[in-house]
């Protein structure tokens, strides 16, 4: 037998085919990884000064604009966009679709009116169907889900601050009831109101039992929810959490992980490692830490005087009944985990979690205060639910499916400020007007859009101008 000579590969060529059996590493910067490095809890425990604020800030900016890949974990060939974690019945035929998912690359995607972090074009409208475990669906029939328009995020940690503030006072609202029906043994109606909005009442009796039918505009657990059209999601937590997986296949460690589900690859696509505590805790500083929108006096004469007069008409017609002008808020120390956080997201006690000051950031210090020092947040809200809908005028009574056991055509009021940069408007997306959408308001809100039919159309026209001064800056 002839032995064959081997000749020596030139240096070169040895690490040329080297580097191509290698996999690229996160760290290399031809990986096609969007998440180079996971954030660490650990790093970020405790009350953080303003350098480490801003670091988080960054990871979670970072992560809410990547676009995910394969490389990262995105997809879930057998698990579902429910929210509890649900095994798929088959793999899908195709990981993306715009009906159940995955159906973003990044949270951007649908968050980027005027800029990230702001609303969607219909374009980015969602299907929400979490009422079915098994969504192996491909139509978009509003039997199967509901459609929904993208929110935007600015002011959003100002916004459960005061959802988590409001939820308390609900709370030590029954708690006193119910001492004082034990106390006195008599039925008690404790009405129930926080921050000057009112939801219902409760009736305590003597014997602990608590009748809850009269309790309006909130579960009844008490807990506000200000996240959603719903108004069903507690938390920025609780959202992103959601988001992760219902829109790219994301499973985060703290619901998705072994905990909860006796395996670190829930959904079956071999990635065990794709969003950590640390990364779900940097994308909620993020959000928190936006900036809340602003009024912008108009510099044209005419249209400041065409606002100023629509501002009267919005408080004429009823308008700030469920668009309160503010909302006061005690405190701007932000927890991460928060104290209503439930199930399924990282929970106070039991891991290390963050506290932060929004006052740290620039734009705390332009927050107006009342004499008592609180602040004064001008959302234009109530964080209330309300029937925005009815036989004469169901525009926004749109969908088919109830959502968390919240009727059809009930409603989370939607936040005005930002609302100049932010159409097409309601739920669906479908109105590409203010206008339109005034005239569409039913049910609790008839009597100021009845109102507002009334005026003519210049004062009509005044109160939109009004409303155009509600922006999200650049």
């Amino acid at each position: 037998m002839k032995s064959r000579s081997i000749i020596p590969l030139p240096h070169y060529l040895i690490i040329a085919i080297t580097l191509s059996s290698l996999p690229a590493a996160a760290g290399d910067p031809w990986s096609e990884s969007a998440i180079q490095d996971h954030v660490n809890q650990q790093d970020y425990l405790g009350t953080l000064d303003k350098h480490t604020l801003l670091a988080l800030m960054e990871a979670g900016e970072h992560l809410f604009d990547a676009r995910f890949t394969v490389e990262d974990g995105v997809g879930r060939p057998m698990a579902t966009q429910a929210i509890i974690p649900t095994k798929r019945k088959r793999v899908p035929r195709t990981e993306f679709s715009r009906t159940a998912g995955l159906d973003a690359n990044a949270c951007s995607s649908c968050h980027n009116v005027p800029v990230i972090g702001g609303a969607g074009d219909f374009s980015a409208n969602v299907f929400v169907s979490e009422g079915f475990q098994h969504t192996d669906f491909d139509s978009t029939d509003p039997q199967f889900s509901n459609e929904r328009n993208t929110n935007h995020l600015f002011g959003a940690g100002l916004i459960e601050l005061l959802a988590r503030e409001m939820s308390r006072d609900l709370m030590l609202l029954r708690t006193q009831a119910l001492q004082l029906a034990q106390e006195t043994q008599a039925s008690i109606t404790q009405p129930l109101q926080s921050k000057g909005v009112s939801f219902g009442s409760l009736i305590v009796h003597a014997d602990g039992r608590v009748d809850t039918q009269h309790i309006d505009g909130v579960d009844h657990d008490l807990v506000i929810r200000p996240f959603s059209h719903k108004g069903v999601m507690t938390s920025l937590r609780q959202f992103t959490v959601n988001a992760l997986n219902h829109h790219h296949g994301m499973q985060a460690n703290e619901r998705f992980g072994a905990r909860w589900t006796g395996t670190d690859d829930f959904d079956e696509d071999g990635n065990t490692r794709e969003i950590t505590d640390g990364d779900v805790s940097a994308l909620v500083a993020w959000q928190a830490t936006l900036p809340p929108p602003v009024a912008s006096p108009p510099v044209n004469a005419r249209w400041a005087e065409a606002a100023k007069a629509g501002e009267k008409q919005f408080d004429a017609l009823g308008c700030a009944d469920c668009h309160k002008r503010y909302l006061p808020l005690t405190s701007l120390m932000f927890d991460d985990p928060g104290p209503m956080d439930a199930a399924g997201t990282l929970r106070q006690g039991e891991s290390g979690g963050s506290t932060y000051d929004l006052a740290l950031l620039d734009w705390a210090s332009t927050l107006e205060r009342l004499d008592n020092g609180d602040i004064k947040v001008p959302l234009f809200g109530d964080l209330k639910r309300h029937v925005i809908a009815d036989q004469q005028v169901a525009v926004l009574g749109n969908e088919l499916l109830s959502q968390r056991f919240v009727e059809r055509n009930v409603f989370m009021t939607t936040e005005l400020w930002g609302v100049a940069s932010t159409a097409p408007y309601g739920h669906r997306g479908q109105l590409t007007t203010l206008r339109e959408v005034i005239n569409a308001h039913g049910g609790d809100a008839r009597d100021a859009r009845d109102g507002w039919k009334s005026l003519s159309r210049q004062e009509q026209d005044e109160l939109i101008a009004w409303l155009k001064t509600m922006v999200i800056q650049p």
